[in-house]
Protein backbone atom coordinates (compact mmCIF):
# COMPACT_ATOMS: atom_id res chain seq x y z
CA UNK A 1 0.00 0.00 0.00
CA UNK A 2 1.84 2.90 -1.37
CA UNK A 3 1.00 5.44 1.74
CA UNK A 4 2.19 8.56 3.59
CA UNK A 5 1.95 9.18 7.27
CA UNK A 6 2.65 10.80 10.05
CA UNK A 7 2.40 9.60 13.69
CA UNK A 8 3.02 12.04 16.45
CA UNK A 9 2.00 13.28 19.96
CA UNK A 10 1.34 16.76 21.86
CA UNK A 11 4.14 17.23 24.13
CA UNK A 12 2.21 20.00 26.21
CA UNK A 13 -1.34 17.80 26.12
CA UNK A 14 -0.40 14.12 25.96
CA UNK A 15 -2.52 13.67 22.72
CA UNK A 16 -1.07 11.20 20.34
CA UNK A 17 -2.08 10.81 16.72
CA UNK A 18 -1.82 9.24 12.80
CA UNK A 19 -2.57 11.18 9.67
CA UNK A 20 -2.52 9.13 6.81
CA UNK A 21 -3.29 9.11 2.54
CA UNK A 22 -3.42 6.48 0.12
CA UNK A 23 -3.77 5.76 -3.71
CA UNK A 24 -6.32 2.55 -2.30
CA UNK A 25 -9.78 2.60 -0.90
CA UNK A 26 -10.68 2.96 3.13
CA UNK A 27 -6.94 3.64 4.52
CA UNK A 28 -8.44 4.06 8.02
CA UNK A 29 -9.37 0.65 8.67
CA UNK A 30 -6.12 -0.48 8.67
CA UNK A 31 -2.85 2.14 8.65
CA UNK A 32 -3.30 3.95 11.78
CA UNK A 33 -3.63 3.08 15.48
CA UNK A 34 -3.34 4.63 18.65
CA UNK A 35 -4.14 4.68 22.33
CA UNK A 36 -4.68 7.21 24.81
CA UNK A 37 -1.79 7.57 27.11
CA UNK A 38 0.06 4.61 25.35
CA UNK A 39 1.18 5.66 21.82
CA UNK A 40 0.66 5.89 18.10
CA UNK A 41 1.39 3.61 15.32
CA UNK A 42 1.42 3.52 11.60
CA UNK A 43 1.92 0.49 9.31
CA UNK A 44 1.88 0.52 5.44
CA UNK A 45 3.67 -1.08 2.33
CA UNK A 46 2.02 -4.44 2.25
CA UNK A 47 0.16 -3.67 5.31
CA UNK A 48 -0.29 -5.73 8.23
CA UNK A 49 -2.92 -4.45 11.17
CA UNK A 50 -1.09 -6.56 13.59
CA UNK A 51 2.04 -4.52 13.95
CA UNK A 52 -0.77 -1.59 15.18
CA UNK A 53 -2.15 -4.14 17.06
CA UNK A 54 0.65 -5.93 18.93
CA UNK A 55 2.62 -2.70 18.73
CA UNK A 56 0.01 -1.43 21.17
CA UNK A 57 0.13 -4.38 23.52
CA UNK A 58 3.66 -4.32 23.62
CA UNK A 59 3.93 -0.46 24.79
CA UNK A 60 1.15 -0.96 27.38
CA UNK A 61 3.64 -4.06 28.76
CA UNK A 62 6.33 -1.62 29.34
CA UNK A 63 8.03 -2.23 25.97
CA UNK A 64 10.13 0.71 24.26
CA UNK A 65 9.00 1.45 20.49
CA UNK A 66 12.49 0.40 19.41
CA UNK A 67 11.91 -3.15 21.52
CA UNK A 68 8.16 -3.78 20.44
CA UNK A 69 9.08 -3.12 16.42
CA UNK A 70 11.96 -5.52 17.04
CA UNK A 71 10.14 -7.99 18.40
CA UNK A 72 7.25 -8.30 15.75
CA UNK A 73 10.09 -7.76 12.82
CA UNK A 74 12.01 -10.91 14.49
CA UNK A 75 8.41 -12.98 13.89
CA UNK A 76 8.05 -11.38 10.19
CA UNK A 77 8.75 -13.41 7.50
CA UNK A 78 7.77 -10.65 4.90
CA UNK A 79 9.27 -7.87 7.40
CA UNK A 80 10.98 -6.32 3.97
CA UNK A 81 7.84 -5.45 2.65
CA UNK A 82 6.82 -3.88 5.74
CA UNK A 83 6.62 -0.04 7.00
CA UNK A 84 6.12 0.56 10.63
CA UNK A 85 6.67 3.41 12.86
CA UNK A 86 5.82 3.81 16.59
CA UNK A 87 5.93 7.02 18.56
CA UNK A 88 5.04 6.49 22.48
CA UNK A 89 3.30 8.95 25.14
CA UNK A 90 7.13 9.30 26.57
CA UNK A 91 8.18 10.29 23.30
CA UNK A 92 10.41 7.36 22.23
CA UNK A 93 10.26 6.62 18.52
CA UNK A 94 10.87 4.04 16.24
CA UNK A 95 10.77 3.22 12.37
CA UNK A 96 10.96 1.00 9.87
CA UNK A 97 11.08 0.48 5.84
CA UNK A 98 11.07 -2.41 4.17
CA UNK A 99 13.87 -3.35 1.47
CA UNK A 100 11.37 -4.62 -0.27
CA UNK A 101 8.95 -1.89 -0.09
CA UNK A 102 8.68 0.51 -3.42
CA UNK A 103 10.54 3.98 -4.07
CA UNK A 104 10.69 6.61 -3.49
CA UNK A 105 10.42 4.92 0.17
CA UNK A 106 12.04 6.00 3.48
CA UNK A 107 11.15 7.68 6.76
CA UNK A 108 12.06 11.04 8.74
CA UNK A 109 12.47 10.97 12.62
CA UNK A 110 11.88 14.03 14.42
CA UNK A 111 11.37 15.12 17.97
CA UNK A 112 7.84 14.56 18.44
CA UNK A 113 7.09 12.97 15.35
CA UNK A 114 7.98 10.05 12.48
CA UNK A 115 6.84 10.92 8.99
CA UNK A 116 6.74 8.01 7.06
CA UNK A 117 6.15 6.78 3.19
CA UNK A 118 6.55 4.33 -0.32
CA UNK A 119 5.50 4.60 -3.16
CA UNK A 120 5.73 8.25 -3.26
CA UNK A 121 6.47 11.52 -6.23
CA UNK A 122 9.74 12.42 -4.17
CA UNK A 123 11.18 12.82 -0.89
CA UNK A 124 9.84 16.00 -0.61
CA UNK A 125 6.47 14.62 0.28
CA UNK A 126 7.88 13.48 3.79
CA UNK A 127 10.11 16.50 4.20
CA UNK A 128 7.00 19.33 3.47
CA UNK A 129 5.35 16.73 6.13
CA UNK A 130 7.35 16.84 8.83
CA UNK A 131 8.55 21.25 8.33
CA UNK A 132 4.21 21.79 8.80
CA UNK A 133 3.94 19.63 11.29
CA UNK A 134 6.89 21.40 13.94
CA UNK A 135 6.14 24.95 12.56
CA UNK A 136 2.61 24.84 13.30
CA UNK A 137 0.98 25.23 16.92
CA UNK A 138 -2.32 23.81 18.63
CA UNK A 139 -4.40 21.02 18.87
CA UNK A 140 -2.52 18.06 17.38
CA UNK A 141 -5.61 17.23 15.01
CA UNK A 142 -4.97 20.29 13.37
CA UNK A 143 -1.67 20.00 13.42
CA UNK A 144 -1.72 16.72 11.70
CA UNK A 145 -4.04 18.34 9.18
CA UNK A 146 -1.69 20.24 7.93
CA UNK A 147 1.09 18.16 7.32
CA UNK A 148 -1.35 16.00 5.46
CA UNK A 149 -1.69 18.79 3.20
CA UNK A 150 1.45 19.82 2.76
CA UNK A 151 2.41 15.93 1.89
CA UNK A 152 -0.41 15.80 -0.26
CA UNK A 153 0.90 19.46 -2.05
CA UNK A 154 4.14 17.65 -2.55
CA UNK A 155 3.34 15.21 -4.58
CA UNK A 156 2.13 12.61 -2.29
CA UNK A 157 1.65 9.20 -3.65
CA UNK A 158 2.57 8.62 -6.96
CA UNK A 159 -0.01 6.78 -8.23
CA UNK A 160 -2.84 8.93 -7.47
CA UNK A 161 -5.56 9.34 -4.43
CA UNK A 162 -8.07 7.73 -2.99
CA UNK A 163 -8.79 7.84 0.89
CA UNK A 164 -7.37 9.62 3.91
CA UNK A 165 -7.76 9.34 7.56
CA UNK A 166 -6.91 11.30 11.04
CA UNK A 167 -7.16 9.94 14.60
CA UNK A 168 -6.49 11.35 17.22
CA UNK A 169 -6.42 10.34 21.20
CA UNK A 170 -5.57 11.72 24.64
CA UNK A 171 -5.29 15.40 25.56
CA UNK A 172 -7.67 17.96 26.95
CA UNK A 173 -10.12 17.77 24.80
CA UNK A 174 -11.29 14.37 25.22
CA UNK A 175 -13.34 12.97 27.51
CA UNK A 176 -14.48 8.99 28.62
CA UNK A 177 -17.62 9.87 26.99
CA UNK A 178 -15.72 10.93 23.46
CA UNK A 179 -11.91 9.57 24.01
CA UNK A 180 -11.12 9.80 20.42
CA UNK A 181 -11.58 11.98 17.00
CA UNK A 182 -11.30 9.62 13.82
CA UNK A 183 -11.96 10.70 10.28
CA UNK A 184 -12.04 8.93 7.47
CA UNK A 185 -12.45 9.10 3.50
CA UNK A 186 -12.96 5.83 2.46
CA UNK A 187 -13.33 6.75 -1.25
CA UNK A 188 -12.55 10.22 -2.70
CA UNK A 189 -11.34 11.81 -5.88
CA UNK A 190 -9.67 14.42 -3.68
CA UNK A 191 -9.27 12.80 -0.48
CA UNK A 192 -6.84 14.91 1.87
CA UNK A 193 -9.18 17.67 0.98
CA UNK A 194 -12.44 16.22 1.59
CA UNK A 195 -11.46 14.98 5.08
CA UNK A 196 -10.18 18.39 5.99
CA UNK A 197 -13.85 19.35 5.05
CA UNK A 198 -14.81 17.12 7.38
CA UNK A 199 -12.52 17.78 10.01
CA UNK A 200 -13.87 21.96 9.93
CA UNK A 201 -17.85 20.53 10.02
CA UNK A 202 -16.48 18.41 13.11
CA UNK A 203 -15.01 21.42 14.69
CA UNK A 204 -18.32 23.73 14.05
CA UNK A 205 -20.65 21.13 15.12
CA UNK A 206 -18.14 19.89 18.39
CA UNK A 207 -16.79 23.04 19.48
CA UNK A 208 -19.44 23.40 22.25
CA UNK A 209 -17.97 20.12 23.75
CA UNK A 210 -14.52 20.58 23.63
Amino acid sequence: MGTFSLVARCLKTSALGVCVSTAVPAVGSVVPHAEAGVGAIATQAHTNILYGIEGLKLLKMGFSPKMALEAMLSKDPDKELRQVTIINIAGEKAAFTGRETVEWKGHIIREDCIAAGNMLASGDVLKAMVEAFESSRGWLAERLMKSLEAGEAAGGDKRGKASAALLIVGGAKFTQTRPFLSLRVDLHNEPVRELRRIFEAYKKVDRHKH
